[in-house]
């Protein structure tokens, strides 16, 4: 990219002659201008990709299991029934991954 030695603006090729397009400027030159660009491209950083049973982000309560006895799971709730009946609560076991339900 070339600049106006006048002003700075910058060099617009108008047919065979390079004029400033500053308005106000009337600098124009027939110098033949080689126009060059250049990217330079940064690395990316390898992502990580997790897979849904490598994460739990599921909040961990107390519990306890009726297939192996253990005292902590993960729990969470959903509206299985209408909306004017109460929500199912879902526990999975932390150690042997056991799900149950209860109703409330």
């Amino acid at each position: 990219m070339k600049f106006c030695p006048k002003c700075g603006a910058v060099l617009i090729q108008k047919r065979t002659r390079w004029s400033c397009s500053n308005p106000n400027c009337s600098y124009s030159t027939d110098e033949k201008i080689k126009l060059m660009s250049s990217e330079i491209k940064e690395k990316r950083e390898k992502i990580d990709i997790l897979k849904e049973k490598d994460t739990n982000v599921l909040p961990l309560v107390s519990a306890t299991c009726p297939k192996c006895g253990h005292r902590k799971a993960y729990y969470w709730s959903s509206q299985m029934r209408s909306g004017d009946e109460a929500e199912t609560r879902f526990f999975r076991c932390e150690k042997c991954n056991e799900t149950w339900r209860e109703y409330s």
